[in-house]
């Protein structure tokens, strides 16, 4: 058996062979007697192992492969969210089994996520990488018999972010034709800023009056129908128009997506562009997705139901459009009229400056 370092590293390393089969993995210590003591542990546990038939130890790196080749299907903002959380999380467990895994060594890596200034969402999004994939190696795989205790830190109530019609009018009047073609699809269909720049034609049907979002579009992976508003409707025929005369001034234009800028794919809509427009609306703290919000409070205002937005949203539970259930208060009026209905007016409370006779 031996113990060395690699290049840059301060953890020592353990190499050896049990019964033809070569055993490589970082100890995860700087300490050369604790190097010494792990690598005689993982020795006589791979002999076990391989001997005895115990169930195999293996590492993060490991799982992270596993885990990635078999989530292909995800959308590309999601799958680059857990590229970066995952190589950020590489110099933290890389070579560590799956068993070290435990709460002084997840405690460790939120202290050290912390000390980048993030917010507590941002914590709690690579803990619940780190337990997303652990779950996957104990109850798909079968790598692992427990899993550690998480610890998720208290996260701020959000305020719903949306804006009034009035608002909407005059930031609709403020963007450039492109950006308010897709600000307007977004705020009349309640789709998400991924859905509205990866639309493509292929998936729309104006005789039925909707687009068509397959499940791996879908943030909740499920294939989703979306009917079109007559205002949907409009700006469709309206892109399909911008996208005719982009066709004769730019070559090699781009035909496949619904929502083009001069003859290429619009990728990103945070831009200069709508902050500069909702800089001259007088709009602030308004991102592009905030218009997702605006659909679904109008539609709650408007008297649609809970679970009528929730299939109209695609959201996957009902708590997810529980944030927007204060908007709404009518099932709440009658019981306030029925209990004025039970008690007599004082027209001092109303401001007539006379009581009532016998008062």
């Amino acid at each position: 058996m031996s113990l060395y370092k690699r290049p840059g590293s301060t953890r020592w390393w353990c190499k050896f062979v049990v019964n033809g089969r070569l055993i490589r993995q970082s100890t995860g210590t700087a300490d050369p007697l604790k190097a010494a003591e792990y690598e005689a542990k993982l020795h006589a546990s791979i002999y076990d192992q391989i001997r005895l038939g115990i169930k195999p130890m293996y590492s993060w790196n490991d799982a992270v492969t596993r885990y990635v080749s078999e989530h292909t299907d995800k959308t590309l903002s999601t799958r680059q969210n857990e590229i970066r959380g995952l190589q950020w999380l590489h110099k933290y467990l890389s070579g560590v089994s799956l068993q070290a895994i435990d709460r002084d060594l997840l405690d460790k890596i939120i202290k050290a996520k912390q000390q980048e200034g993030v917010k507590p969402r941002t914590v709690n999004a690579v803990i619940n990488l780190i337990r997303v994939i652990l779950r996957k190696a104990m109850l798909d795989w079968k790598w692992i018999d427990r899993l550690p205790k998480f610890r998720i830190l208290q996260e701020p109530k959000r305020r719903v972010r949306f804006i009034t019609r009035e608002e909407w009018a005059r930031l609709q009047a403020e963007m450039p034709p492109h950006l308010r073609r897709m600000a307007t699809f977004a705020i009349e269909t309640g789709v998400r800023r991924a859905n509205v720049t990866g639309l493509r034609w292929s998936q729309v049907d104006l005789e039925r009056r909707i687009v068509w979002y397959h499940a791996d579009q879908m943030k909740a992976r499920k294939a989703h129908p979306c009917p079109l508003t007559n205002g949907a409707v409009l700006i469709l025929r309206e892109a399909a128009e911008a996208q005719s005369a982009e066709k004769e001034k730019y070559k090699n234009a781009d035909l496949d997506h619904v929502f083009t800028f001069r003859g290429k794919t619009v990728r990103q809509t945070g831009s200069t562009a709508w902050e500069n427009a909702c800089m001259r609306a007088g709009i602030q703290n308004f991102r592009f997705h905030d218009l997702r919000h605006t659909w679904a409070s109008w539609h709650i205002q408007d008297g649609t139901p809970l679970h009528v937005l929730q299939e109209l949203g695609g959201w996957e539970t009902p708590e997810m459009v529980q944030k927007y259930a204060h908007l709404s208060v009518d099932h709440l009026a009658g019981y306030v009229q029925k209990r004025d209905a039970l008690r007599p007016v004082d027209n001092t409370i109303l401001g007539t400056g006379t009581k009532n006779a016998g008062s």
